[in-house]
Order: C-alpha cells, then sequence, then structure tokens
C-alpha cells in the first residue's frame, strides 16, 4: 500500500493505550452515545460504534480526539487503512458508479424490443 510509514511498533502499542483511554472517557461516551457513524451520518446502535482513526495508525496518525471518530463495522471495514483524501475518493468512485448505473441509457442487449416492435 502506498504511503505506509515505518511507524515503530512501540509508537503503536503507546497510540492504542492512548486510544483505550479515550474510549473510556466521558467525550468517547457522549460521541458513541449520539447513535451515529462519524462517515456515513446513519444511525447506528452505540454498542455497534467502532472507534477509528482517520488517520491509522500505520500511516502515522495518532490517538486523539481530533482523529478518532465512531465509525459502523461496515465504514470501518471498508475505510481500512485510508487516510481521508484516499477515503472521499473512494466514497466519490461509489457515488459516481451508483449514479453511472442509474442514469446512463440501457444497452442494446438490455433494451426490451417488444415493446417498440411493430404489430401487422
Amino acid at each position: 500500500m502506498p504511503f505506509i510509514r515505518d511507524v515503530d511498533d512501540a509508537d503503536i502499542r503507546r497510540e492504542k493505550a492512548k486510544a483505550r483511554e479515550l474510549r473510556a472517557s466521558a467525550w468517547w461516551k457522549r460521541r458513541v452515545g449520539a447513535g451515529r457513524c462519524g462517515y456515513c451520518d446513519r444511525p447506528t446502535p452505540p454498542r455497534e460504534l467502532t472507534m477509528d482513526h482517520r488517520v491509522p495508525l500505520v500511516r502515522g496518525g495518532r490517538s486523539t480526539r481530533g482523529n478518532l471518530v465512531p465509525a459502523c463495522k461496515a465504514c470501518n471495514n471498508a475505510k481500512k487503512y485510508l487516510v481521508p483524501v484516499e477515503w472521499e475518493a473512494y466514497l466519490a468512485r461509489l457515488a459516481g458508479t451508483a449514479d453511472e448505473e442509474q442514469s446512463r441509457e440501457p444497452r442494446p442487449a438490455e433494451k426490451d424490443w417488444t415493446s417498440e416492435r411493430k404489430r401487422s
């Protein structure tokens, strides 16, 4: 994967410990208590929200309030090690694909030719 920094295992352990501390904080409990995914904004039961690093630890991210977001499992699994700009590009590609599929004309093989046939 491009742009993965060499991050020391000790640094990752230290950042994970900070994340565990923040997970126990009132600040995090309020964030999760809102019951919304920080990426897709869908209502999600608080117990199903996970803590995600916007900039992943393996890419140099830190366990700070500005870098942590509650995420539904679907978004967290899809995001993986993407940084915010890559995640936004991924979502834009998905949205573009969905728009194209909805707006495109049917291909000749998909078109219902029976309705256009003239009856003699």
